[in-house]
């Protein structure tokens, strides 16, 4: 099991666990974490799963891929640490990974 640390938009923290090999993304939507729509169901295509990584952690994660770059270039919240977290699969290097959900576009 993986710890995932979240805030909310509300700014509050909770701690969340999920399985190994899922993407953080199912992880949250699992959880029902406002602001995790994911209305492609993971598929890199509509950026309703954006989140921002702790700094501390965006050197764990392998690069963004070029679709992933174009979805937050569209973002009006987007920001140096933004990522889609459907493109981010937890291993055990990502345990107690610290991500926040950003503002409501």
């Amino acid at each position: 099991m993986i710890t995932i640390n979240v805030t909310t938009r509300d700014g509050d923290t909770s701690i969340i666990e999920a399985d190994t090999g899922q993407s953080l993304m199912e992880a949250l939507r699992n959880e029902d974490i406002e602001g995790i729509d994911a209305f492609c169901g993971g598929s890199c295509a509509c950026a309703t799963c954006h989140v921002y990584m702790d700094d501390g952690w965006l050197s764990k994660l392998k690069e963004q891929e070029e679709d992933e770059c174009d979805l937050l270039d569209d973002s009006d919240v987007q920001q140096g640490n933004s990522r889609l977290s459907c493109q981010i699969h937890l291993t055990n290097a990502l345990n107690n990974i610290t991500v926040t959900i950003p503002p409501e576009e």
